[in-house]
C-alpha cells in the first residue's frame, strides 16, 4: 500500500490513520473519517470518553459516573473501519511515520492526529498535588466526591471544634468556570442537599472559599459578567478572595498572599481548578519532530494546525498552541477541539495528510453556571444571566453530550436538574471513613 507522500495519497491507496486521544477532538475526527477510504485507529489510556463540563456534578454527588462518560467502543460501534485500542502513546518516529505505544507496538501511519487533551498543571509546584484535588479525570471527580462526602461525616464525629471546622472548611483554587461551578455548587450542598442529614455537625456552617489570583473571575466574560458570577457564588455563600496568589499547601490547609500580606485557612479539603498544561505525550512529539512548544507544553502547529515540517501530524485541541483572528490563543474549549477535529478530517476525507487550508475558528460564546438556576452567557455579543443562561448552559452541553444510549441526554437532564435538590443514590462514599479522609489526595490511585 502506498504512504502518503507530498501531502497527498495515491488514488488506490487505502490510508492509516492514527489518532492520540478519545476526547472531544479525538471523538469527533473518528466520527468524521468513519466514512472515508482509510483505516483509522484511535489510541486512549481510558475505554471512556470523558464529557469533562460534567465532572464537577459528578465531584459534588449531583450525578453519577456513568453519566460523565460514554465507552469509546459503544460510540464509534456503527464506525466499522475504525480499531480502538486502549492504550498509551509512548512516542513517535517521525521519520518512519509510526507511533509506539506504551507495550512497545509500532502503528505505521499516513496522517497522525494528536488530540491527547490536557491535564491538571500547578505551575512548577507539583508537591501540591500531593495535598489537594484537581478534576480532570474521572477517577478525579470520585475521589473528591469521596473527600466532600467524608469530611461531613468527620465533622460529625470530631469534638474538637477545631477539627471540625477545618474538616467543614472547603477551598477551591482558581476563578475559571471549573472552580467557579464546583464552588457554587458545594455551596449548595452545605446550604440545601444536606440539610436534615446530621445532628451535631450542621452542614449549613460550612465554610466555601473560592481563591482567585486574578483581579476578576471567569475572565473569558466581560467585566460585567464576571461581577455577576461574583454576586451568583455571594448568595450561595460562597466567600471569594480576588488578588489571592497561592504560596502553598499542605496537610492542614492554604496559605496566600494577599494585599501584600500572607494569610492562610484551614482546610481539609482543597480543590485545584487554576492551571492545566498539555498532557505529557506532546513533550515527546517535540522531541521527535522539534516542534516549538509554550510553557504549558503545548505544540505550536501553523494554521493548518500540523506542525512544521510534518504536514502528516495535526494537533487540535488543548495540546495545542494556536492563535484566534484577535491574536490570542484559542481557549482550551470543546467546541475548539471539535470544530479543528472537523477541518483536519475533511482534508483527509479530500486526499491530503492533513487540513487542506488554515483554520478558522467560529467563536460561539462562552457559558458558565454557577448553581440554582444561576448561569451567565455570552453569545455573540450577547450577555444572558439567570434562569435563562442556566437553561442555555443545559441546553448547549446536552447538545455536545454523546453516547449513553437511548434516553441517556433525558436522564442526565433530569438529573442534572434535580441535582439542585440533592441526589442521595451518587452521594455514596466509595471506601471505609478512615481510607477515605486519612489519606492524601496524591496518594488515591
Amino acid at each position: 500500500m502506498a504512504a502518503v507522500e507530498n501531502g497527498r495519497a495515491g488514488t488506490t491507496a487505502r490510508r492509516k490513520v492514527v489518532i492520540v486521544g478519545g476526547g472531544f477532538g479525538g471523538l469527533t475526527a473518528a466520527h468524521e473519517l468513519s466514512r472515508a477510504n482509510a483505516d483509522v485507529t484511535l489510541v486512549d489510556r481510558h475505554s471512556h470518553h470523558l464529557f469533562q463540563p460534567l465532572l464537577y456534578q459528578l465531584a459534588c454527588g449531583g450525578l453519577s459516573p456513568g453519566e460523565c462518560a460514554t465507552p469509546i467502543r459503544a460510540a464509534l460501534r456503527k464506525a466499522p473501519n475504525v480499531t480502538v485500542l486502549m492504550a498509551g502513546a509512548s512516542a513517535i518516529d517521525a521519520e518512519r511515520r509510526e507511533l509506539v505505544l506504551d507495550r512497545g507496538e509500532h502503528l505505521p501511519y499516513d496522517s497522525l492526529i494528536l488530540a491527547c487533551g490536557a491535564e491538571t498543571s500547578y505551575f512548577g509546584n507539583d508537591a501540591w498535588g500531593e495535598h489537594s484535588f484537581g478534576l480532570k479525570t474521572l477517577t478525579d471527580a470520585v475521589g473528591l466526591r469521596n473527600r466532600i462526602y467524608a469530611a461531613f461525616e468527620e465533622a460529625e464525629r470530631s469534638d474538637d471544634p477545631q477539627e471540625r471546622s477545618s474538616w467543614l472548611t472547603f477551598v477551591v483554587v482558581g476563578g475559571g468556570p471549573t472552580g467557579v461551578e464546583l464552588a457554587g455548587q458545594l455551596g449548595i450542598i452545605a446550604r440545601h442537599s444536606m440539610k436534615g442529614y446530621f445532628r451535631r455537625a450542621q452542614p449549613s456552617t460550612a465554610t466555601v472559599v473560592l481563591l482567585d489570583a486574578g483581579p476578576r473571575l471567569v475572565s473569558a466574560f466581560d467585566e460585567k459578567l464576571s461581577a455577576k458570577v461574583a454576586e451568583y457564588l455571594d448568595e450561595l455563600g460562597v466567600k471569594v478572595r480576588q488578588g489571592a496568589k497561592v504560596s502553598a499547601i499542605d496537610g492542614g490547609g492554604v496559605s496566600f498572599e494577599a494585599q501584600g500580606s500572607e494569610e492562610r485557612i484551614a482546610a481539609r479539603t482543597v480543590v485545584w481548578a487554576a492551571g492545566v498544561q498539555a498532557a505529557g505525550f506532546t513533550g515527546a512529539v517535540a522531541a521527535a519532530t522539534g516542534a516549538e512548544h509554550d510553557r504549558a507544553g503545548r505544540l505550536a502547529v501553523g494554521e493548518d494546525l500540523a506542525i512544521a515540517g510534518h504536514p502528516e501530524i495535526s494537533v487540535i485541541g488543548d495540546a495545542s498552541q494556536l492563535k484566534g483572528a484577535d491574536g490570542r490563543p484559542l481557549p482550551g474549549l470543546a467546541t475548539v477541539a471539535i470544530q479543528q477535529a472537523r477541518h483536519v478530517a475533511r482534508g483527509i476525507r479530500a486526499g491530503t495528510s492533513g487540513a487542506q487550508g488554515p483554520f478558522r475558528y467560529l467563536d460561539k460564546g462562552a457559558l458558565a453556571v454557577v448553581g440554582r438556576g444561576k448561569a451567565v452567557c455570552s453569545i455573540r455579543g450577547h450577555d444572558i444571566t439567570g434562569r435563562p443562561a442556566f437553561f442555555t448552559y443545559l441546553s448547549v452541553h446536552m447538545y455536545y453530550l454523546s453516547g449513553g444510549g437511548p434516553g441517556h441526554r433525558l436522564k442526565v437532564l433530569i438529573d442534572w436538574i434535580s441535582a439542585r435538590t440533592g441526589s442521595p443514590q451518587d452521594q455514596v462514599i466509595d471506601g471505609e471513613l478512615e481510607s477515605v479522609a486519612a489519606a492524601p489526595p496524591g496518594a488515591r490511585a
